[in-house]
């Protein structure tokens, strides 16, 4: 799950990513529930966008991820902004440390990169293991049927001034299984610099996620589909699942 020189591109890559859109259902989730949601794990953080934007609104971040790199640009634009925020270095399916959290939370398909059923349950009690009893797990996955009909065997590609990719995407041995082949050209002084990165990705159903948070130490969960606040809105065009859970007493 190293991003390796991706991060240097990484922000530029994701302009148009959906963040306020993450902040907006992160938000109204927070504010449905009856805990009271001061102290926030998140985990994946990558540059630190969402977690920066969440500490403008009050709230005790702290951002997890295993890129150092990654880390290097969020403390940077924290600093910048003068945001308190700790940052950590670790792989989610070894996490540790972190205790007494109201809730945690995981975007833009992070949890996809952990593609072993068994290292997934770990990384799911890792997380239980950090909440308080009745914290929240927040969470998205790419929904099988986009894996399927928008991302296996396609190619992608952009190109701005400074920067351009090439994205292939491959269909794995199993069902939601994805393999990323990407190449970046990077303008650095009067010259493009190429450089490559190779992902693995895998979703799962709906049912099996459901099946390991409740293995995990999870209760009372409820879905949502493409940022929408309504209840298991979900259909077979859905593209992006949230997952909410509660770490249950015990």
């Amino acid at each position: 799950m190293a991003y390796q020189k991706m991060a240097y591109l990484y922000d530029k890559l994701m302009l148009n990513a959906p963040y306020a859109e993450w902040i907006t259902f992160t938000e109204a989730i927070i504010k449905a529930s009856d805990n009271d949601i001061v102290k926030i794990a998140d985990l994946g953080c990558g540059t630190g966008e969402i977690a920066t934007r969440l500490a403008k609104s009050g709230y005790q971040m702290t951002g997890v991820d295993y890129s150092p790199d990654m880390l290097t640009y969020a403390e940077h634009k924290a600093s910048e902004q003068n945001l308190s925020i700790q940052w950590l270095q670790q792989d989610l399916i070894t996490l540790n440390g972190l205790t007494d959290y109201d809730a945690a939370i995981s975007y833009c398909d992070v949890i996809n990169y952990i593609t072993d059923p068994e290292e997934l349950k770990k990384t799911f009690r890792n997380i239980a293991a950090s909440l308080k009893v009745g914290g929240l797990f927040i969470f998205d996955v790419h929904s099988l049927h986009h894996v399927e009909q928008n991302y296996i065997n396609q190619t992608f590609a952009d190109v701005t001034d400074d920067a351009s990719y090439i994205w292939f995407c491959a269909e794995g041995e199993e069902r939601g299984e994805m393999f990323h082949d990407l190449t970046f050209f990077s303008l650095e002084g009067d010259k493009y610099v190429r450089f490559d990165e190779f992902h693995h990705q895998k979703t799962y159903s709906i049912e099996f996620y459901k099946k390991l948070l409740i293995e995990s130490g999870f209760e009372n969960l409820k879905l949502y589909a493409d940022f929408s606040l309504k209840e298991n809105n979900i259909d077979e065009k859905s593209e992006r699942i949230f997952f909410l859970g509660e770490k249950r007493p015990g």
